[in-house]
């Protein structure tokens, strides 16, 4: 099952942690280990994760701030915003509304799901 959540601009991603999980528990009651960046960490954050559901937070961080080095669960999301952003509309901040944003990446990611359903693989 596919979900995104998207909060306005003046919501910063600790804030806006407890409508995420809470929504996740119900779609995804098999999640056991949550992964974040830096923005997630704090007591507050621990505590909200505590509160919402039997989860283990584990902060990926960043070794060095000007080198590039590929750090484990990282990079798949990373790469999953640059097949998003691939998207016209999703490239830049064009949309006024968040439904709207959350349709458009929806709808990029069901592209992304059809695209990798029908590849064609050939028989060794």
């Amino acid at each position: 099952m596919l979900n995104v959540v998207v909060h306005r601009g003046n919501v910063q991603d600790r804030d806006g942690i407890r409508r995420l999980l809470r929504d996740a528990g119900r779609r995804f009651p098999s999640i056991a280990k949550l992964f974040a960046d830096a923005a997630y960490q704090g007591p507050r954050v621990a505590k909200v994760v505590a509160d919402t559901g039997a989860w283990q937070l584990e902060i990926v961080k960043r070794s060095e701030a000007h080198k590039f080095i590929v750090l484990p669960k990282r990079w798949i999301v990373e790469r999953t915003f640059a097949w998003i952003a691939r998207n016209r509309r999703l490239a830049r901040d064009f949309e006024r509304y968040a439904s709207t944003i959350v349709a458009f990446v929806r709808l990029a990611m069901i592209r992304i799901m059809l695209r990798r359903l029908t590849r064609v693989t050939p028989y060794p």
